[in-house]
């Protein structure tokens, strides 16, 4: 009697919780992706609603929301493109934030091979170092603008080998088609220490900080499910995840 009593009350609890629960579709920059993997599952359990995740290239995806992309959440990997969408009317007036601030490592598969002072670059021992398109992706700015401070632009550029975005450029690095590059910290990165390889990790006044937007979109406007997302990446859950892999907060 009671076991039926209890599917009496609860079955309707259950009706209720599917009816309100939502999906946001979220544009999310490559370099985030093992952190968002992690946080995607979590926000479902904990919220009822379900993040719908692609991942790419900040700059591709300004030219897809631009042109009619479905996002409706956008977890950049600058803080410009964010601020850019908002003045020209694609997303919506004050829902910036900062949620992470990146940070850039020169990486090798190789163990040893990348030194703590990265004289690897001046040491001509290797054919080619992948980064990413600096127009494209905000880390690859942050390679080139590394590679200017360290004098070494003319004895690099020709090793190049170039990453439509942060993803790309760290499969060619793990595959090594490249023996080494500039890649996301998180990507190589859990539990306090890189997990692979070799880095040399960027110090900060060599390029500009890497500050990580996200925003709104006006495609997500009075969604509950965009604004339940907003409010979990802000939390103390996520953030613990978010600073796993190596961003400062």
């Amino acid at each position: 009697m009671m076991k039926q009593l209890l599917k009496f009350f609860i079955a309707p609890l259950i009706m209720i919780a599917s009816a309100n629960a939502a999906e946001v579709i979220v544009a999310v920059a490559a370099n985030f992706t093992a952190p968002m993997q992690k946080i995607a599952p979590l926000f479902e359990k904990d919220t009822g609603h379900k993040a719908i995740l692609s991942f790419g290239s900040t700059g591709a995806f300004y030219a897809q929301i631009k042109n009619g992309g479905p996002f409706q959440v956008f977890l950049s990997a600058d803080d410009e493109t964010p601020l850019k969408l908002e003045r020209e009317g694609y997303a919506v007036g004050g829902t910036r934030f900062t949620y992470a601030t990146g940070k850039l490592v020169l990486w090798s598969k190789q163990q040893g091979f990348v030194d703590e002072k990265a004289e690897v670059l001046r040491s001509n021992n290797f054919q080619k170092i992948a980064i990413a398109n600096p127009k494209l992706a905000p880390y690859g700015a942050a390679a080139i603008e590394t590679i200017n401070k360290l004098g070494l632009m003319q004895a690099l550029q020709p090793k190049f080998v170039q990453g439509e975005n942060i993803a790309q450029t760290f499969q060619f690095v793990n595959t090594e088609n490249a023996q080494l590059g500039f890649v996301a910290l998180s990507q190589v990165f859990s539990d306090g220490k890189i997990t692979q390889g070799s880095g040399w990790i960027v110090p900060n006044n060599l390029h500009n900080p890497i500050q990580q937007d996200a925003v709104v979109l006006t495609a997500g406007q009075n969604n509950p499910a965009v604004s339940a997302l907003i409010q979990y990446i802000k939390s103390d859950k996520a953030k613990v995840i978010i600073k796993s892999f190596g961003y400062d907060l």
